[in-house]
C-alpha cells in the first residue's frame, strides 16, 4: 500500500471553483499537482524530494509559486471556511524553529552577573 497523499474527486470538485482560468496551453493534471504540493508541505520535504508519481518537482514548485503569488491558495482557504455551517476561524502556523545543540552555551562564560553578587 502506498503512503502517498491523493485528493479525492469530491475534494477536487470543491476546490475547482477557486482554480484560475487556464490561458493558452492546458495545465497539467490539477489533482496530481495539488496532491504533490500537499504531500511536500505536509511532510516538510524539499521540492527535489517529491515522489515521481506527482510529476516533475519543477512543475510542483512552479504551480505552488504562481498560485501563491496570485493568492489562489488564500482564496481556497477563505472560500472553504465560508462554506462551513458554523463559521470559525482557522489559523495555520508554518513556523518551525530549530536550535543548534550549542545554543544553550550562549550565556556568559564568566557566569550570570545578576546572581554573582546575590547573598
Amino acid at each position: 500500500m502506498s503512503n502517498l497523499f491523493w485528493l479525492s474527486e469530491a475534494q477536487i470538485a470543491r476546490l475547482q471553483p477557486f482554480f484560475p482560468k487556464s490561458h493558452g496551453k492546458p495545465r497539467v493534471d490539477d489533482r496530481r499537482v495539488l496532491s504533490g504540493i500537499i504531500f511536500i508541505n505536509r511532510n516538510g520535504l524539499r521540492w527535489c524530494d517529491a515522489p515521481k508519481e506527482y510529476g516533475p518537482p519543477k512543475t510542483l514548485y512552479n504551480r505552488w509559486k504562481r498560485w501563491s503569488d496570485k493568492g489562489v491558495f488564500a482564496r481556497m482557504m477563505v472560500g472553504l471556511a465560508s462554506q462551513a455551517a458554523v463559521p470559525k476561524t482557522v489559523m495555520i502556523d508554518a513556523t518551525y524553529l530549530k536550535a543548534h545543540r550549542t545554543a544553550t552555551s550562549l550565556r556568559s562564560k564568566r557566569g550570570d552577573q545578576t546572581t554573582r553578587g546575590a547573598v
